[in-house]
């Protein structure tokens, strides 16, 4: 099977080349080339810019793809480039949503599948429903062959799962205070990206998935409380928690406010059966304690990984001296 995947070298999909080569898939990436990640052994690189099709149409001359998975689409207009581009011409076309584009807040849990889109809060998922829709539309007009795939909060050794990232981590060290939002105890999943790519890449080719849409997660439920101490435990120190409204935080940072009100202020279950229907064998053997010592252990390995930003630090020494 002939692969082709646009993007490549992002957080969740580092983690599904390399299981894709070791399957025997036939995987190409298709990028500019620009990443810090390292191109897998055994993936064939075409330079070129999605954001530009005459540019793409170059780098795939004389190729055929089984299935193209774009993970960089954004817009209604990413999407529908894309449509107009592989019409006719692939067997399956994977589009990367976002379970961020469920219904927010949840009226019931777990989520599925068919929970219905609508997020108020943060355009990022109101685009992810309107390519969605697009999508939906092409299957049911002229039976473009979609699959879309809606991960959550997906991680590598490089993604802390706070907000201020590395700031956050640095403030425990420093025996500072930091912020969690509400009172930490909603619910929240987090999954690691090689966990993700033992379901993702059996969907590939896999003709029951085609017009359809699956959320890939872990069934791991965490409080932020216990994501915020898990990390502080792999750091070698404790979280000093101060616990503030989402709501305020949001009026304090109208750039934190859209992502927090919008995903991780709400308590998150997924129901992952529909994915398992297809998928038996899947299950998920990287749980966040081990993950937030490896993205610790990541961090320390070269102090320059380690960016503070200033900023983020005076918000939260602000926040602090308010609230806390």
């Amino acid at each position: 099977m002939k692969v082709l995947f646009i993007g490549g070298t992002g957080i969740i999909s580092s983690g599904c080349a390399p299981l894709a080569v070791e399957k025997g898939i036939d995987l190409y990436f298709l990028n500019r080339s620009q990443s810090t990640r390292t191109t897998p052994e055994g993936v064939t690189q075409l330079m070129g810019d999605i954001r530009d099709p005459q540019s793409v149409l170059n780098a795939i001359e004389g190729h055929t793809f089984d299935v193209v998975v774009n993970w960089i689409a954004f817009t209604p207009n990413h999407i529908q480039q894309d449509i107009d581009m592989f019409h006719c011409q692939v067997g399956q076309y994977v589009f990367i949503s976002s379970a961020s584009a469920y219904q927010t807040p949840p009226s019931a849990l777990p989520v599925t599948e068919s929970t219905i889109l609508d997020n108020p809060f943060w355009e990022y998922s109101r685009n992810k429903i309107a390519c969605e829709e697009l999508l939906v539309d092409a299957y049911r007009k002229s039976k473009f062959p979609m699959t879309i795939i809606r991960p959550s909060h997906t991680y590598d050794e490089r993604l802390l799962p706070f907000d201020h990232g590395w700031t956050v981590v640095d403030r425990m060290r420093k025996g500072k205070k930091v912020v969690v939002h509400g009172d930490g105890t909603s619910l929240w999943v987090l999954t690691h990206h090689k966990d993700f790519a033992k379901a993702f890449v059996p969907l590939l080719g896999n003709s029951h998935a085609i017009g359809d849409a699956f959320h890939i997660t872990s069934d791991e439920l965490l409080t932020w409380n216990q994501i915020y101490d898990l990390v502080a435990a792999a750091a070698g120190t404790t979280a000093q928690k101060v616990h503030i409204a989402s709501e305020t935080l949001a009026k304090h940072d109208p750039n934190w406010g859209p992502g927090l009100l919008g995903d991780k202020a709400n308590s998150m279950i997924f129901d992952n059966s529909k994915v398992k229907r297809l998928v038996p064998d899947f299950l998920c053997t990287h749980p966040f304690a081990f993950g937030a010592r490896e993205i610790i252990s990541w961090y320390d390995a070269d102090p320059a990984r380690q960016v503070i930003r200033p900023e983020a630090g005076a918000l939260q020494d602000k926040l602090v001296e308010l609230y806390g």
